[in-house]
């Protein structure tokens, strides 16, 4: 039996039946009458009525008819705009109850939603089990197969939710309420498209980071409600929930719908800083550039993990995950760099600003990045910045996602016979530039960051299969690999040591070559999806983005995780593998090994 589709819907004014008058009619009608419907309760004059369910019958909230339920109900019970029609029964005697069959058989004949009360058979909906906070509601169901299971799942997923997120939600609202107002003025847009605004759970698309130039008209008409949808992405959920008005006007004046307003601001320092106070006496400021890895915090480093601890001033890259963010001190003022498509220059500027002016307090700055500061993390930029103005950095490495992400897929970047060379390349150069893409070599494993947002692009560049590529310098790419032929291959390799010079035609890549797309490597929500160059856009076009990710192309992607070696790829053109888990989990019951000081045993 296929899962039920779960669905939200505005009740307000409907009118609910409600057959019985137990505990249980009670609960249904506390949880009518809180989503704005009104409630008719049909039993008999006799019957036992729950002591709080005729509380509601005495304050007016609840209509009771005082008789046996009649097949009429259902036609002349409702509102006059749905011809009497009741909007929903509740059946709430028993499934023993013979009657019940029969109207549940009604229901459905008349398409009237009906539950019925221990009985999915009988029922065309049931009620979840729900967690609300303000205008945040989770709603969990086990589909009648757990028991009371869905009641402890929901408070599991309660107690790790951040206090006052419903109020932060709300504030979220409030702010794109005032952007689409503003904007309107501005544009004369009537409705800005604001990523996935209705909250339908599907995944981000692929253009979510799709960068908004300046000249783009069209697309700086929404610039603002895409940084919004940005925010709501990458912010962890303890910062969301804390936002304040103030931070709101802050955002709102940051983020002008000109970017380069939004430059001037930030140059002048008109905007505001964060409370940082001036640090107790220290030996001298320090600024630490350092990489926080791909995603799990059991993947730091122990140096990254003990600045983090001992910094008094945190620059987050906005990819740094809720895992890491949560293991900065709560005294730490912590700012998260607003890298939004179209608004990474001003924001790269403020990040030195706000940089060097705590540094000038005194304080030690720790600039968080994602994965290692090094690999296409503008490091070494910041590095010669802070020096210019007299300040060394201290660097701490991490773990870069173009070879750990890889390893979370079952994909080893090298692999003897198969792949001797490993590419880390950008999909995106300097103000959004294409870079031109690396030729095809058998042996080669290429790692693409930054590249999902133009993946149609790139593969036509790779493939050759776009009208127009852009020429390549021409260049020496090094030898040919001895390996074996590949399945599938356009070319059969045999063993060469000749080299291969590009001039302007480099050889292409084969569609059938494999690929992967990883997506939050090593995060509980790691996504996996498996395909080949002929496929990947199409994929990632229905499967929807989860940013961040990467794609890993070459013969190596099927050498431990082939799809069709497992079974999983059989007749389709791409597999999909969700979850990732902490393999730290395997070594909390490990003795920790005590140090040998010396001595004879």
């Amino acid at each position: 039996m296929p899962p039920p589709l779960l669905t939200a819907q505005d009740v307000s004014g409907h009118i609910h039946l409600i057959i019985g008058s137990s505990s249980l009619a009670n609960a249904r009608c506390s949880n009518s009458i809180e989503a704005g419907a009104k409630v008719v309760i049909v039993a008999p004059a006799n019957d036992d009525v729950h002591g709080a369910l005729l509380k509601k019958i005495d304050d007016d909230q609840v209509v009771w008819i005082q008789r046996k339920f009649q097949d009429e109900d259902l036609k002349t019970l409702g509102r006059e705009e749905v011809d009497r029609v009741v909007d929903a029964v509740f059946i709430t005697t028993g499934s023993n109850n013979l009657q019940a069959t029969t109207i549940s058989k009604l229901c459905q004949r008349l398409r009237i939603p009906v539950n019925v009360t221990d009985t999915p058979s009988l029922c065309s909906f049931t009620l979840l089990t729900t967690y609300t906070d303000g205008p945040l509601q989770i709603g969990i169901t086990t589909s009648g197969r757990g028991c009371k299971l869905a009641s402890r799942i929901k408070r599991e997923i309660a107690s790790s939710l951040p206090p006052n997120l419903g109020l932060g939600i709300e504030r979220l609202g409030t702010m794109r309420r005032r952007i689409r107002e503003e904007d309107h003025r501005s544009f004369d847009v009537v409705d800005p498209n604001l990523e996935n605004s209705d909250d339908d759970g599907s995944a981000q698309r692929p253009t979510f980071n799709h960068l908004i130039t300046d000249s783009d008209s069209s697309a700086a008409k929404t610039r603002r409600v895409r940084w919004l949808s940005q925010m709501c992405e990458y912010w962890p959920l303890g910062r969301l929930a804390s936002i304040t008005d103030a931070d709101i006007d802050t955002l709102l004046r940051t983020y002008n719908s000109d970017a380069s307003n939004s430059l001037r601001l930030l140059a002048s320092n008109e905007v505001s800083m964060p409370s940082i106070s001036t640090p107790a006496p220290v030996p001298k400021p320090q600024i630490i550039l350092a990489g926080s890895g791909p995603g799990a915090p059991s993947l730091l480093t122990v140096a990254t993990h003990r600045a983090i601890q001992s910094a008094s001033f945190i620059l987050a890259d906005k990819l740094v995950p809720s895992g890491v963010m949560d293991l900065i001190p709560r005294r730490t003022p912590v700012h998260i760099a607003r890298k939004f498509p179209g608004n990474a220059e001003a924001a790269q500027t403020e990040l030195l600003t706000l940089g060097l002016a705590a540094l000038k307090k005194g304080h030690t700055v720790l600039r968080l990045k994602q994965g290692d500061p090094y690999i296409y993390g503008r490091g070494g930029e910041e590095y010669m910045f802070f020096r210019e103005k007299g300040y060394l950095p201290i660097v701490l490495p991490g773990i870069t996602s173009a070879l750990s992400a890889p390893l979370f897929a079952a994909i080893p970047s090298t692999h003897r016979s198969v792949a001797d060379q490993v590419l880390i390349c950008t999909g995106t150069g300097r103000k959004g530039a294409a870079p031109a893409p690396p030729p095809y070599v058998e042996s080669q494993t290429v790692v693409f960051l930054m590249a999902l947002h133009r993946i149609e692009a790139l593969v036509n560049a790779l493939t050759g299969t776009a009208s127009s590529l852009p020429s390549p310098s021409p260049t020496t790419n090094g030898t040919a690999d001895s390996s074996p032929t590949r399945k599938g291959n356009a070319e059969t390799s045999s063993p060469s040591t000749s080299t291969i010079t590009i001039t302007h035609s480099p050889p292409k890549w084969p569609l059938n070559t494999p690929c992967a797309v990883i997506e939050r490597a090593s995060c509980p929500d790691q996504r996996i999806i498996r395909t080949t160059l002929e496929h990947v856009v199409a994929a990632i076009e229905e499967e929807g983005s989860r940013p961040p990710g990467l794609l890993v192309v070459g013969w190596s992607c099927h050498v431990l995780a082939s799809p069709e070696d497992e079974g999983k790829g059989e007749g389709k053109k791409w597999v999909v593998e969700e979850g990732w888990r902490d393999f730290v989990e395997d070594f909390r019951d490990v003795p920790v090994p005590v140090p040998w000081t010396g001595g004879v045993e």
